[in-house]
């Protein structure tokens, strides 16, 4: 074991991985990501001007709303990847994952700053989404790499849908929430693609099924609470 002097005169040993460190990792980067600790890798993708043009006190509830949905499908889609990467025995696909989630957290962090822009807050149930979501996520790397990518594929191709339908609901003055949104929409799809091509499979219609209707019972929750 090799050891190291420090200018204190106390000699510190240096300590091997333990078997529990990717557990205290992931721990640490949920309580970030939970926190509003995690900051964004790229510049936030808005150019509107300030002031932005006043949007009624109804249009700023409802666009906070929305951006609230947004934020929690990130803190989902954070965790989903987290969970896949953790349960995934092939490297090559757990760092597609990482990458994507990676992302995942400059949008997180883009839409707390448009909430926050908004007089508003993040979801109350962000813990309980976050839980689930990982769990969720390493249950499908259990399904096999092919499963695997191609739930990372629907995942992407779900929140594509739900995103483009954010740009038909925003009001129509908010044009800094929409380019925050187009930009994720953008990314999101760079994702699917990505797995695709990695060799992510169709889900049966059942499971595609089932993903929406959670993310039914999500969304309509978030959007209040």
């Amino acid at each position: 074991m090799s050891v190291a002097s420090t200018s204190s005169g106390f000699t510190p040993f240096s300590r091997r991985p333990g078997p529990l460190d990717p557990l205290f990792a992931e721990v640490d980067r949920a309580l970030r990501v939970l926190s509003g600790a995690a900051t964004a890798t790229r510049p936030y993708p808005v150019d509107a001007p300030e002031p932005e043009p006043p949007l009624s006190g109804q249009q700023k509830r409802h666009a906070a709303g929305l951006m609230r949905v947004n934020h929690v499908g990130e803190v989902c889609a954070q965790a989903l990847y987290r969970g896949q990467a953790a349960a995934c025995r092939e490297d090559s696909v757990r760092r597609l994952l990482h990458h994507a989630a990676t992302e995942e957290v400059d949008h997180l962090a883009w839409c707390a700053r448009r909430l926050e822009e908004l007089g508003s807050r993040p979801s109350l149930l962000n813990p309980l989404w976050y839980a689930g979501s990982f769990a969720l996520g390493a249950l499908a790397s259990r399904a096999g790499t092919a499963r695997n990518l191609g739930f990372m594929a629907e995942t992407e191709r779900q929140v594509e849908a739900h995103l483009d339908s954010h740009l038909h609901k925003l009001p129509d003055t908010d044009e800094r929430s929409r380019q925050i949104v187009r930009k994720m929409k953008d990314d999101e799809a760079q994702h699917r693609d990505s797995a695709e091509r990695a060799g992510g499979v169709p889900l049966p219609a059942p499971v595609r099924g089932a993903m929406r209707a959670m993310s039914r019972i999500m969304t309509s929750t978030a959007y209040w609470l």
